[in-house]
């Protein structure tokens, strides 16, 4: 078996399908969508929202009122020709209009197939703020880490302790934006990440001067 570090982030990703429950809306981005991975995830129960690549096999089966649809994917053509095997799921395409560098057009697939529960306009509102857990990986790699993409541990213990430590810094960061926020009037989301880190080199020498 294959260490983590020769792993593919879909086979790592495929490890934590097990922990999947029925409580759970699951959202994944365009290169994690296989036929077999979403078998399995749908078996749990969870509620999925994934992103998929404008290339996969989507017809239009039966179009709804929100403006989505219900298909089905197939884990091969022959599959499809004999329709055997087959899971339904419901497509949601839109674009962002206005958005820069937003692409000509995004696709979802959902195993929340009634639009009445789960409106197109939430769940592709929903989708998009996934992208906040990135820019919080970019904030710890680029600036709490330098831009050094490996942890200077040397053993899993050390590269987990490393890691949570990371995990640790950049909540106490964001809390601290947080409250400054708070004081302030301000919306937490419109402050700098990157100007909160520079305050903080500032202000560590001070801090060593106090005892713990």
């Amino acid at each position: 078996m294959g260490g983590v570090r020769d792993d593919s982030e879909q086979a790592l990703a495929r490890q934590l399908v097990p922990a999947f429950s029925d409580d759970m809306l699951v959202l994944a981005d365009r290169l994690f969508y296989g036929y077999d991975m979403w078998r399995e995830a749908v078996a749990t129960g969870a509620k999925l929202l994934w992103r998929v690549k404008s290339n996969l096999r989507l017809p239009c089966e039966v179009p709804l009122a929100d403006g989505s649809y219900l298909s089905t994917v197939y884990a091969s053509d022959t599959d499809r020709r004999h329709q055997r095997n087959g899971i339904r799921v419901r497509v949601i395409e839109y674009r962002l209009e206005g958005v820069p560098d937003a692409e000509p057009q995004y696709r979802l697939i959902t195993n929340l197939l009634d639009a009445a529960v789960a409106p197109a306009v939430e769940l592709a509102a929903l989708y998009h703020r996934r992208w906040k857990i990135e820019e919080m990986f970019d904030e710890i790699k680029t600036h709490l880490c330098d831009g050094k993409k490996v942890l200077r541990s040397k053993t899993p213990d050390l590269v987990r302790q490393e890691f949570y430590a990371l995990m640790l810094t950049h909540a106490a960061i964001r809390r601290m934006m947080y409250e400054a926020a708070q004081d302030s009037g301000q919306r937490p989301e419109d402050l700098s990440f990157v100007h909160a880190v520079r305050v903080l080199n500032r202000r560590l020498p001070e801090a060593a001067a106090v005892p713990p």
